[in-house]
């Protein structure tokens, strides 16, 4: 594949992780679960398993998506074919009540869907 060809595979990878990062802050699950492959895997980085499948994935998003504070603040994106790389201040509702975590999202693409997801976490920050 030429540097045209990746370039463009890239800024299609892109796309599609923004979609999904769009309708994860409007919470809209339809259009989130359409960016994501049908047999897609999420990870806890490097190989702990969260979510195996849509369904995993569905269900997991729609507890989510029911914190009144949450969205995720891009901080910073890179790619490389189908490989996205995101650095997000992601805001929350805890247990222990609202805060800010900084997350890594690795993003693998197959086609025009995420195929797996592989996430770094940094420790909670409580508002107050």
């Amino acid at each position: 594949m030429d540097a045209i060809a990746k370039s463009v595979e890239s800024s299609a990878a892109e796309a599609v992780v923004q979609k999904q990062l769009d309708a994860y802050n409007a919470r809209d699950i339809e259009t989130f679960m359409a960016c994501w492959a049908e047999e897609a895997r999420i990870y806890e980085f490097p190989n702990r398993l969260l979510a195996d499948g849509a369904a995993e994935i569905r269900a997991r998003h729609m507890v989510r998506f029911q914190e009144p504070d949450l969205f995720g603040h891009l901080v910073s994106r890179m790619s490389v074919g189908n490989r996205v790389i995101d650095r997000e201040v992601v805001t929350r509702n805890f247990p222990e009540g609202k805060g800010r975590v900084d997350v890594i999202g690795i993003y693998e693409l197959a086609g025009k869907k995420i195929a797996q997801a592989w996430f770094i976490m940094g420790s909670p920050v409580l508002e107050g």
